[in-house]
């Protein structure tokens, strides 16, 4: 594929709306914020959004970066994402939720999980509370064991194999996804505590891992069913998520 040179008044328009975070081997390119106004349970709510690239190329040269892209077979690869409401910046108090790219969860609104319900309600607690963010992981999918792998898991499933099981008898570890990249980008965003909204504790450990400020964390239980009583079961019983002290688990029989 032949690379094509930048116009210049493309690079003028993108120079102040990109930035790289030098990592322990390359850097990610943090693109944003762009204005997303999104339909969230009927209302229009105006989001701010930014999108990252992990790329080898340590440069503050963007033109030379941007170049190469066109050159690149991207769409092949997965990036992540972050939708930031409000004053994320300075607000003394935000909600964010580090949320796994559910294929079927979040696009088709399958019920055998609570991912398509934790996406929009999450979006829902952070526009409530005025200010937040929602880290969009790509490549999380099946808690790291990607679309293909997940779907193969399902057939397990379906055969009496709880979630563990199913991704341990396909070779994989329980849970294998990581948030140095996502946590970068939050440090670049945002100095002051955040409020994490899970009922994972291994995102909780990671964040407190890397150095930042927890000012609490709240559970997002809910949309319970006939198709996933066992998947959210499973979470509590073999995976260890938790709950907030006095809540009506709807993971709960």
């Amino acid at each position: 594929m032949t690379q094509l040179k930048l116009e210049p008044k493309v690079l003028d328009l993108l120079k102040d709306k990109i930035q790289m975070i030098k990592m322990d081997e390359g850097a990610i390119y943090l693109v944003g914020p762009i204005r997303l106004p999104v339909n969230l349970y009927g209302e229009t709510k105006i989001f701010n959004w930014y999108c990252w690239l992990n790329y080898d190329e340590v440069t503050e040269d963007y033109e030379n970066i941007i170049e190469k892209l066109s050159s690149s077979n991207l769409a092949e690869y997965q990036q992540s994402s972050v939708l930031v409401y409000g004053d994320f910046e300075n607000s003394e108090d935000a909600l964010i939720r580090m949320h796994s790219i559910c294929h079927t969860g979040d696009i088709f609104g399958s019920k055998r999980c609570d991912c398509g319900y934790q996406l929009k309600q999450s979006m829902q607690r952070i526009t409530e509370h005025g200010t937040g963010a929602l880290f969009y992981l790509a490549n999380h999918e099946g808690r790291g064991i990607g679309l293909f792998s997940k779907a193969m898991a399902y057939v397990l499933q379906e055969n009496g194999y709880d979630t563990v099981e199913a991704n341990e008898g396909l070779g994989f570890v329980d849970d294998s996804r990581n948030y140095g990249d996502a946590i970068a980008v939050l440090k670049t965003l945002r100095e002051k505590p955040v409020t994490l909204m899970t009922n994972n504790p291994k995102k909780l450990a990671a964040i407190e891992k890397a150095g930042l400020q927890i000012a609490g964390r709240t559970s997002l239980w809910g949309d319970k069913s006939e198709f996933n009583a066992n998947y959210l079961q499973t979470k509590i019983t073999r995976s260890g998520h938790l709950r907030d002290e006095g809540e009506e688990c709807d993971a709960e029989s």
